[in-house]
């Protein structure tokens, strides 16, 4: 797996740029997990990622992948392919299967 060394970089920090909207100084990590790990996902660099596995740990971070609302066609492979998950495991694409586009938009 990718990710598996993310121990070694416990020294690793989130870039507050991905949470600019938040007071960090009073942000609770655990209860907007979700969000945090959708932005690492959509917007991190690989110490991001390496931050949040050591935060949240490997299993915690693919049970709030799997709960992501959405995630772009891209990230769905991303997270997929380097994470061992099914797409049908994630909430993103199970609803996107649920709600089609039409043709022409």
């Amino acid at each position: 797996m990718f990710f598996s060394n993310y121990r070694k970089y416990s020294d690793a920090q989130l870039r507050p740029s991905l949470l600019w909207e938040f007071d960090l100084t009073q942000f609770d990590w655990y209860a907007m997990k979700n969000m945090v790990v959708q932005r690492v996902i959509e917007r991190g660099r690989i110490t991001d990622f390496y931050a949040a596995l050591n935060l949240y740990g490997m299993k915690s971070f693919k049970e709030a992948v799997k709960n992501i609302p959405y995630l772009n066609k891209k990230d769905i492979n991303f997270v997929c392919t380097v994470f061992g998950i099914k797409k049908e495991d994630l909430k993103c694409y199970t609803h996107r299967q649920f709600h089609p586009k039409h043709w022409n938009s």
